[in-house]
């Protein structure tokens, strides 16, 4: 058999160097043209804004997951097991109101959601145990929330940590040309369903939550899980 000239050689081998990279590269544009696409489309089937009396016309969303309570540190420690074992948790947390002006109650409850389970930490009950901050400062977990800073300063007086892999549903939703920055007006835009609030001012330090309480806690952590979840499949990672 004859043997390939060295000049035959190269050639072949600046062929397939060139239509290697030629092929990886259409497939990456037509990828990212994809993905702009897919945001361009979501962009334009939403209004930027909606009206209260909109959002009040739709139904009430329900979160049909579990609801799990945590009052005791081995159910704290089994539930913090399981939600390291997740990348994107939504995140929330309630107080007490208070009426007296300069005055503010510790944070009561601490809501973490994943697709299908919520947990409610009953701080006033467990408190903050070492594996909770190394939750919530793990850079590896996004942990998904709205107006978070505030509740950054209430949980920072409870105990000292640095958070670190949260993302705020407030600094991405523009990019998605959503206007808005309430949870219940983002949700309602994006899904047409509408988050109750009327639990929002109940007593989150009472002995027994009332059914309607786990409910409405559960439904906002979740919330954000869901609409994080929704902004990132339309094509492009929110952050």
């Amino acid at each position: 058999m004859a043997k390939l000239s060295k000049s035959s050689n190269d050639a072949k081998l600046r062929f397939y160097f060139f239509s290697t990279f030629y092929c990886q590269n259409i497939f990456y544009f037509c990828t990212l043209n994809n993905k702009f696409s897919r945001i361009g489309n979501l962009r334009r089937s939403m209004n930027p804004v909606i009206t209260s009396e909109e959002v009040a016309q739709m139904p009430v969303e329900i979160f049909a997951g579990r609801i799990i309570v945590i009052q005791s540190e081995k159910e704290m420690n089994k539930a913090i097991d399981y939600l390291k074992t997740q990348p994107v948790i939504g995140f929330d947390t309630e107080t007490k109101p208070n009426f007296k002006k300069g005055s503010r109650n510790k944070v009561a409850l601490m809501q973490l959601s994943t697709a299908d389970s919520c947990f409610l930490f009953r701080l006033n009950y467990v408190g903050f145990s070492p594996g909770l901050k190394e939750l919530l400062a793990s850079p590896k977990i996004k942990k998904i929330g709205l107006s978070i800073k505030d509740d950054f300063g209430s949980l920072r007086r409870m105990a000292n940590f640095v958070p670190k892999g949260f993302v705020d549903l407030q600094d991405i939703v523009l990019k998605y040309n959503i206007q808005e920055k309430s949870l219940q007006k983002i949700y309602a835009i994006l899904f047409g369903k509408r988050i109750s609030k009327n639990q929002q001012l109940s007593n989150w330090e009472k002995d027994i939550l009332t059914d309607a309480q786990k409910m409405y806690a559960a439904t906002d952590a979740w919330a954000c899980y869901k609409i994080y979840k929704k902004l990132r499949d339309c094509g492009s990672s929110p952050q």
